[in-house]
This record gives structure tokens, C-alpha cells and sequence, in this order.
């Protein structure tokens, strides 16, 4: 089924053909069921400053820098944007809260995906905005033999993140691919927009509450609903 869409992303790119070597992954909510979480620390964190921020902005502005996050909506109440000293304090306060909460589960069935790329002799790729310092070994612990700290671009490699094309213009280069060699697998819009502009084909798969015209808006290749629709409709 993925691979019906191939041609018209070959079209529209204007790419003379696909040789696909690697697939990117995002993390929160492609890896693991962590959006949920995301989304009460959130949620608290602004309703405490009096903004309106609701668990579907969440979603839609997944992705985005803690920075970006709050200045996206602090200027609808403060009529400015915050101060550096207010979004560090904003961001530890969500980050408490969202330190508080249950950890979050792998995606179900996403551990199967990924032996089933590994397998195929594809390379593995991790595009995360995460500025998590043990990320690895959380990886390793979830997912044994996938991911490789050179094959990883995080908060720690960009400077402006998605959804600027940045991320997967790093994971590329770390590659030493071409878009037309890389799938991406994300499932947020901007995080999607960002893979689109990258001008890697791009498969949402949405794990969230979002509306699958948030994803298809933004320029996804392929919007599906599981993991294990992803694994059953995977023919390259």
C-alpha cells in the first residue's frame, strides 16, 4: 500500500527515483505513548499564567521548542513575549509536572516495526526535539539493538527544530543520504511539516486525538491510524 504513493512523491519532488535506505523516527508519540503526559503538564502549566492553551493545542504544537511553545501564545494574554527568565521557569514547571506523571509505554507494536526495518538492512534514524540526557539508554531499555547514538538527532544538534526542516536536514547529512533515500515516520503536523520541507516522503501515523486533515494539510504522504496498520501495509 506505501508503495502506490511512491510515484506521485517522485512527481511532485521532481526525484528521478526512490532508493530507500533509512527511516527516521520521531519520538513522542511514534515511540512512545507520551503525548497524553505531554499534554496534562502542559495544560496546568499555562492554565496557571491564565492562558489558553488546551490539550489539543498540545498536540498541534508538538514539536516545537519549549520556547516557541510558550511565546506562541504568552503574547494572546501578556501582549509580549516572555522573558528568558520566565520561559525557564514556565518550562521547569511543566517539566515538574510532567516528571510527576506515570512514564510513558512504547507505542504498541512499534517494537515490531522497528525489528521489521532493522531486518530489512535499513538504517534507523531518531529526529527528536528531546534535550533528554540519558535518551540512549532510555532507548536501549525500551528497544535492545535499534538505536545508535550517532544515528540520533536531538535538541543538543538544531538550532531552530521543527517545524523547520532542520532536524531531518541533520538526520540526512548524518546519513549521508539523500531525501529520496528516507522515509519519515512522525505524527505531528509540525513535525510532519518539517519532514515534508526536508523533501523526505513522509508517513503519519496518528497516535494522538488530532484529525487526520491536521496531518494531510501539512503535506504527509500517508496518514494511518496504528503502528500495526503501518506494519501491515509496509511493502518496500
Amino acid at each position: 500500500m506505501i508503495s502506490q504513493y511512491i510515484q506521485s512523491f517522485l512527481e511532485k519532488n521532481k526525484y528521478s527515483d526512490f532508493e530507500l535506505k533509512a527511516v527516521f523516527f520521531d519520538m513522542d508519540g511514534v515511540l512512545y505513548n507520551s503525548m497524553p503526559n505531554h499534554a496534562i503538564a502542559w495544560v496546568k502549566t499555562m492554565q496557571e499564567l491564565n492562558l489558553p492553551f488546551t490539550e489539543y493545542d498540545v498536540y498541534m504544537n508538538e514539536g516545537r521548542t519549549g520556547e516557541s511553545t510558550i511565546n506562541a501564545f504568552f503574547p494572546k494574554v501578556y501582549n509580549r513575549n516572555a522573558t528568558k527568565e520566565e520561559i525557564q521557569s514556565i518550562y521547569n514547571t511543566k517539566s515538574l509536572y510532567f516528571n510527576q506523571l506515570p512514564e510513558a509505554e512504547p507505542i504498541e507494536h512499534v517494537y515490531d516495526f522497528l525489528k521489521l526495518i532493522k531486518n530489512k538492512g535499513l538504517e534507523i534514524f531518531l529526529v527528536t526535539g528531546s534535550g533528554q540526557v540519558s535518551l540512549l539508554e532510555k532507548l536501549n531499555k525500551s528497544f535492545p539493538g535499534i538505536f545508535q547514538k550517532e544515528k540520533m538527532v536531538t535538541a543538543f544538534d538544531v538550532k531552530y527544530g521543527k517545524p523547520n526542516p532542520e532536524p531531518y536536514l541533520i538526520a540526512l547529512s548524518k546519513g549521508n543520504l539523500k531525501p529520496w533515500q528516507a522515509i519519515v515516520v512522525e505524527n505531528a503536523p509540525l513535525g510532519v511539516r518539517s519532514a515534508v520541507d526536508a523533501g523526505i516522503f513522509t508517513i503519519a501515523v496518528n497516535t494522538g486525538i488530532l484529525r487526520d486533515e491536521e496531518l494531510i494539510k501539512e503535506g504527509a504522504n500517508v496518514v494511518l491510524p496504528t503502528m500495526k496498520s503501518l506494519i501491515k501495509n509496509w511493502d518496500l
